[in-house]
């Protein structure tokens, strides 16, 4: 099922998230680092924003054949992209970002996570760079095995390809995805402020106890 798929996908997206707020607490607690702690935070925000395009990109894509064929049984599909190329196109795309592309959102901010990772342990960061290597697996080898290959049936020879208005939707979500991807900087810059305020707490919370009133009250201060 494409949309299971999808979505046992976007858990191991959440698996970035979970770890960049993690490695959070165990930098500051491990060697007081900020900026690696940052980098964590920044970077698992910057990967719930870029799932919300591009799983939800999936998701569009896998209702655009239900719309049409009423399944989503992977098996009842093959060679898709000789009766919709633009809608295969749009497919491999979001599937290629799915699986941390450089240059779309899905890289940024699982590099990110990564980075900061190595900042707390090997390992950590290991573990997580060998989850890319799974979830590009099973994200590929379901477009293999959709868009590619030869026309598996007569309802797939007979998909008509994407309306005006599923072209604009799909397209707009692909510039959001090579937006962020190619310049996410705007998008990290807004959020430094608020990811510094919440780093100067977990500081605080890490002093003793007599320090903790004064270093709060220098925290909160403009």
């Amino acid at each position: 099922d494409m949309k299971k798929l999808i979505a046992y996908s976007s858990i191991a997206h959440m698996g970035f998230v979970t770890l960049g707020i993690f490695l959070v607490f165990t930098l500051v607690d491990k060697n007081g680092s900020l900026q690696g702690a940052a980098l964590g935070m920044e970077g698992g925000v910057v990967q719930m924003i870029s799932h919300g395009f591009i799983s939800g990109a999936l998701f569009l894509c896998v209702g655009v054949l239900y719309d049409r064929m009423h399944s989503r049984q992977i098996n009842d599909y093959g060679g898709v992209v000789n009766t919709m190329p633009v809608f295969a196109a749009f497919m491999v795309f979001f599937a290629m970002a799915n699986a941390g592309l450089p240059g779309t959102s899905g890289f940024v901010g699982e590099f990110m996570v990564i980075l900061a990772s190595f900042k707390a342990n090997f390992w950590f960061a290991f573990l997580a760079a060998t989850t890319l290597i799974l979830g590009a697996a099973y994200s590929l080898w379901m477009v293999k095995r959709v868009v590619f290959g030869d026309v598996a049936n007569d309802n797939v020879q007979a998909l008509e390809d994407i309306n005006a208005r599923e072209f604009v939707i799909l397209a707009t979500l692909a510039g959001a995805v090579l937006l962020f991807g190619l310049w996410p900087a705007p998008l990290i810059e807004v959020m430094h402020a608020s990811v510094d305020n919440l780093l100067a707490h977990v500081s605080v919370s890490k002093l003793p106890v007599q320090e903790t009133g004064v270093a709060l009250l220098n925290a909160v201060q403009p």
